[in-house]
């Protein structure tokens, strides 16, 4: 009678394993900047309630505000990935980020500033600042011109 081989053979086994491996290699790199953007978006969400905030504002009174107390952006962020969120009267928003991973800093930066207001209502270009900015590879693809 003829013996019927069971299991896998040593060849075999090590072939599945060099596939996991690489596999692996190739998708972690990727999950952990989709991990970055995904803590990016929220400074994004601050920023949009910002522009909401002096959208209101130069609506209601025809001009923009000239502090951040009277541009009624909140001042407290309660969360892990944002430090604060700044206005001046230049018209720029700025929302400065924790450390979030990846290649970011401390000290960076995303930020929408005022274009124009011809059109009865503020204008905005979204960009991260050329010395403390985010990497661009992790903001929204409205940001990264």
């Amino acid at each position: 009678m003829k013996k019927v081989q069971k299991g896998f053979t040593l060849i075999e086994l090590m072939i599945v394993i060099a596939i996991v491996g690489i596999l692996a290699a190739v998708a972690l790199p990727a999950y952990q900047d989709y991990t970055v953007r995904a803590k990016t978006s929220e400074a994004m969400a601050l920023l949009g309630e910002a522009k909401t905030t002096i959208a209101e504002y130069y609506i209601s009174n025809g001009k923009l505000p000239s502090t951040q107390g009277v541009s009624g952006i909140r001042t407290t962020i309660g969360t892990n990935n944002v430090k604060s969120i700044g206005w001046d009267s230049s018209g720029k928003i700025t929302v400065y980020v924790n450390d979030i991973g990846g290649d970011t800093s401390t000290n960076n930066q995303v930020m929408f500033s005022l274009t124009s207001t011809t059109t009865g209502t503020p204008q905005w270009k979204c960009k991260a600042p050329s010395s403390k900015g985010i990497n661009a590879k992790y903001l929204p693809a409205n940001c990264r011109g």
